[in-house]
């Protein structure tokens, strides 16, 4: 099976390679979270070229490089236009096993939901845009390729997965259940956190789109009583977030699980 994606998006931290390896781990992601393997990417390059060096953009690339090799992803060039805001990102070409993919339709009611890595990276981009401060945790998880949970979850027979990205984790998950046919019963208190989410949310460092977010899935989901700023970070927009999947992942916490469907397709306890 042949897996095509593209993502690109404007910086989320100051330096410049550290902004290209996170937005090519966020693409490459997309072709893990369907259990494929990337062969090919491309770079996607948007750069204000009267405002900002192109030496800054070459480190922009190198990044974007870097990641490609670490997942040992041939980058092919790409294209690149002028541009009143710097963006960058890639298209990638993936590939699978079509008897073996990871779907957001595949789940079934019984399974446990595991996630491969905490949350909180729209909340701590909104502090290090605000403050100027690097949560280095968060750089830590959005720097790191989900190729071996990818593959862990192939292993242990897993069908069903999504990637928690810019519509959090309770967005990804609403389309997975709804997909799926279920209810999903999320234990809020069992979601890992990044270190430093916490105090940076209750400062009010929450994004806008977070706050989207949780709008959205409200109307299918039982809140349980949970308080409006733990959904907030259930529903907080992840940039290269883990994998969310339908079964026991060894090493990864368990959040919850998959239940027949229900009057609401979220439930939070």
């Amino acid at each position: 099976a042949v897996i095509l994606t593209a993502d690109f998006f404007t910086p989320v931290v100051d330096d410049a390679y550290t902004f290209g390896r996170i937005a090519a781990a966020n693409a490459l992601s997309d072709v893990y979270a369907m259990g494929g393997e990337p062969l090919v990417a491309v770079n996607l390059l948007g750069w204000p070229r009267d405002k900002l060096p192109a030496e800054l953009a070459a480190e922009v690339l190198r990044g974007g490089l870097d990641t490609g090799h670490a997942a040992g992803c041939h980058v092919a060039g790409g294209h690149s236009i002028d541009d009143p805001e710097p963006k960058y990102g890639m298209a990638v070409t993936g590939a699978a096993d079509p008897a073996a993919l990871l779907r957001i339709d595949a789940g079934q009611p019984g399974i446990p939901l595991s996630l491969t890595k905490p949350i909180g990276i729209g909340v701590l981009n909104a502090w290090h845009k605000a403050t100027g401060e690097i949560s280095a945790a968060a750089v830590d998880v959005m720097t790191t390729l989900n190729a071996d949970a990818s593959r862990l979850a192939l292993a242990a027979g897993i069908r069903c997965a999504t990637d928690v990205t810019g519509f959090g984790l309770l967005g990804h998950l609403f389309k997975l259940a709804r997909a799926s046919g279920v209810s999903a019963v999320v234990d809020h208190a069992a979601v890992p956190l990044i270190e430093g989410t916490r105090a940076a949310a209750e400062a009010g460092y929450m994004p806008g789109g977070s706050r989207r977010n949780l709008d959205w899935v409200l109307p299918h989901t039982d809140t349980g009583g949970v308080a409006e700023e733990d959904l907030l970070l259930l529903a907080d927009a992840q940039t290269s977030g883990g994998l969310l999947v339908a079964g026991e992942l060894p090493g990864a916490p368990m959040i919850g699980e998959l239940v027949p469907r229900q009057d609401s397709v979220l439930v939070i306890r």
